[in-house]
């Protein structure tokens, strides 16, 4: 499934327009990891603990637009972008979202 985050694929044309589809993640770091970020914090820098957890989310976020795109019986996803918020102070939302569409074959 190609996903690309412009709104024309180069040498495709868009022959039908799903709709839109979406993958939701929500994740929460365990105490010990909340523990080790709080202390790498007070030091700065980068907190690997976040930071691996976050692009896990985004790689499984991904993969549950795909999914639905596929469901929905698209070849395609156009205009995927990936959002996130905190829920409380313990979780983090990650949405990728975009348009499904059935591209033609490259000419």
């Amino acid at each position: 499934m190609l996903v690309v985050t412009t709104e024309n694929v180069p040498g495709h044309q868009v022959v039908q327009v799903k709709g839109q589809v979406f993958g939701v993640v929500v994740r929460s770091r365990g105490i010990g990891g909340n523990v080790m970020a709080g202390l790498r914090s007070l030091v700065g820098g980068e907190i690997h603990e976040y930071t691996q957890m976050l692009e896990e989310a985004r790689r499984h976020a991904l993969d549950r637009l795909v999914s639905n795109a596929k469901l929905m019986g698209a070849n395609a996803v156009v205009m995927m972008r990936f959002d996130s918020a905190e829920i409380g102070q313990t979780m983090s939302e990650i949405v990728a979202y975009g348009t499904a569409v059935v591209l033609d074959p490259p000419t």
